[in-house]
């Protein structure tokens, strides 16, 4: 393969990189088109999907004591969140904070401008005294600009187990970086989706529907539409897999015949063997050891932890040293 094309995009140097060594991958953050949010939409609905749920009723019957958590006096603070996609589990606590009187500003943060209007008129009509201020832009830069600019605290919002996104020493930088722009004092509210029956897990990410499935090929038709690929869906399956020891499930791309595939905003050409897979998406599943391993390693402090009735999933408050 010729890796001196000139990338012109983050999405065709992504592309371009992940493609040129072996293994080949791209990075989970390009599931996140229009139709791939709405895709997303359908999979925190499925049965299988625990996640969402688990998440959801912390929120529900622990939000009181969350917040109460956070120490929050009568100065105003800021409530950021990374990832914010449609803000369904954080309004819980939206709710709650106004109906406590808190005086706040609400910044989400997220790649995604669509996904953030969609949000921004949502909180508006259901909450018209909010203070919101999106931002679609680089999470630690927005971060490192209210740490610089305000002096308020901070609590930062990272939801639905978006930590899982990395493995264990990439979440640790992560949070790392996370605490390096921020104020000692800041917190976060840190959703963790914790090990488990792999038996419970591994269905979550290969649903009966075929949603989740459809949700990883959407990634061959975003390179198709955007990049002028040419992959052909039915030479591709969606392959999922869980590792218990690291806690790791993974999706793949797996190519179900001897192929190339052309990428005509890189005038690229890609040989794939059979049975050769994408790397398309991580998420790590975390014991209540590891958490404490995580923090530790960041330089940060663990001050309350939520769980649901059945114990699959974490709400983890850190504070920045």
């Amino acid at each position: 393969m010729n890796t001196k094309i000139e990338a012109k995009t983050a999405f065709e140097w992504d592309v371009l990189e992940g493609f040129s060594k072996y293994p080949r991958s791209i990075p989970s953050k390009y599931f996140y088109d229009e139709k791939g949010n709405r895709l997303f939409q359908k999979i925190m609905e499925l049965p299988e999907y625990y996640l969402t749920r688990s998440e959801f009723e912390i929120l529900v019957n622990q939000k009181k004591e969350i917040i109460q958590s956070w120490g929050l006096s009568n100065e105003p603070f800021n409530l950021a969140e990374l990832g914010a996609g449609d803000g369904h589990k954080t309004k819980l606590l939206l709710e709650e904070l106004l109906k406590q009187k808190f005086e706040f500003t609400y910044y989400p943060i997220d790649i995604s401008q669509h996904i953030l209007d969609v949000l921004e008129a949502s909180c508006r009509e259901n909450f018209p005294q909010i203070r919101i201020s999106p931002k679609a832009t680089d999470y630690f830069e927005a971060l490192e600009y209210l740490s610089s600019h305000d002096t308020h605290l901070t609590v930062t919002l990272f939801l639905g187990s978006n930590i899982g996104n990395f493995h264990f020493d990439e979440a640790v930088a992560f949070m790392k970086q996370y605490a390096s722009v921020s104020k000692s004092g800041d917190l976060m509210l840190l959703g963790v989706d914790l090990k488990k029956d792999p038996q419970v897990i591994l269905p979550a990410y290969n649903d009966a529907k075929g949603v989740t499935a459809e949700f990883n090929l959407n990634l061959l038709d975003r390179m198709n539409r955007e990049l002028g690929a040419d992959f052909k869906r039915e030479n591709w399956s969606h392959y999922p897999i869980y590792d218990p020891q690291t806690g790791e499930a993974a999706s793949y791309l797996l190519s179900l015949a001897e192929q190339e595939v052309y990428i005509d905003s890189l005038d690229l050409c890609i040989s794939f063997e059979k049975y050769e897979c994408i790397h398309t998406e991580i998420s790590k599943k975390y014991s209540i050891k590891e958490i404490m391993r995580l923090a530790e390693g960041a330089g940060l402090t663990v001050l309350e932890i939520f769980r649901d009735d059945e114990q699959y999933f974490a709400s983890i408050i850190l504070e920045v040293k």
